[in-house]
């Protein structure tokens, strides 16, 4: 019986058309693309290629070898796969935390994509805009728009939130001196968001404040006030229209952290790529 890696090399030589440039692709020496095609032909008993000089011409029956296994590469794509999945099986369920309006707006409408690539992987989302602590296991990675201090976690910055100022659509018929406005409560007042709404309407007056921005977004929807939104949020939103402002709004990164050993979990591996993948996608908050 021949070996299969013996067979995986050939078809990469048979591909790339010189030892050279197969062993670059395979990130071997060429000599041992040389010595896997050799014992290929000695396993088979059968010539694959001529031994040019400067060259590796595939014979007869090599180029015939070479068109049954050119689905070899694909297939032991496939094999990676499956065997990639069977370890996630095993693994479990990760726990997400992150902002609301990224957890709604861009990870939640993916998740059917996850599954069909992964059916056993649970993954728990947990829209807050408290800070999980990972250090005690609230969760296995965090998605925030804090900068992490704990020197422990790995950080990686992923993308950005922007914001706008959003209300009614009746509110651009209105001369901007009689817009009112929603917001947190002054508790918040240290967000650059709120900051910038406070910039923003000067004298004008606070007319409703909620803890949640779901809260005042569906306030804005009945024309209680124009309210700050992350643009993924308000930009996707029929019901609210943007306002004209005197300045552009704050931008804030997007942090995702995690514990080096829980990075080198399987599953959780998959999830971040799969965070990453969604906020990457996502032209609201590409970098």
């Amino acid at each position: 019986m021949f070996d299969w890696q013996d067979l995986y090399y050939f078809t990469v030589l048979a591909r790339t058309q010189s030892l050279s440039a197969a062993a670059r692709e395979l990130q071997v020496e060429h000599a041992t693309v040389g010595r896997r095609v050799d014992a290929l032909e000695t396993a088979l008993g059968v010539k694959l290629v001529d031994r040019l000089p400067r060259s590796r011409p595939l014979t007869a029956q090599g180029r015939a070898l070479a068109e049954l296994a050119a689905g070899m590469g694909e297939m032991a794509t496939e094999v990676m796969r499956l065997s990639r999945v069977a370890s996630i099986e095993l693994a479990g369920t990760v726990r997400v935390s992150c902002p609301p309006s990224i957890a709604n707006h861009c990870i939640a409408p993916h998740v059917a994509h996850l599954r069909a690539q992964y059916p056993q992987l649970n993954l728990v989302l947990m829209p807050s805009t408290q800070l999980a602590a990972l250090d005690k296991g609230e969760a296995d990675i965090a998605l925030r728009t804090v900068r992490p201090d704990e020197d422990a976690l790995v950080r990686r910055k992923v993308g950005v939130v922007r914001f706008g100022l959003y209300a009614a659509p009746v509110f651009k018929q209105l001369p901007a001196a009689h817009w009112t406005f929603i917001a947190y409560d002054s508790s918040r007042d240290h967000l650059p968001q709120q900051a910038w709404m406070h910039q923003l309407r000067g004298q004008r007056p606070i007319v409703f404040a909620a803890s949640e921005l779901i809260t005042q977004q569906m306030a804005a929807r009945s024309q209680v006030g124009a309210v700050v939104l992350p643009t993924l949020v308000g930009d996707h939103d029929p019901q609210l229209a943007r306002l004209p402002t005197a300045s552009d709004g704050p931008v804030r990164d997007i942090w995702l952290t995690v514990y080096p050993d829980m990075r080198r979990s399987p599953s959780v591996k998959v999830v971040m790529e799969f965070l990453v993948d969604c906020i990457e996608g996502e032209p609201q908050l590409r970098r």
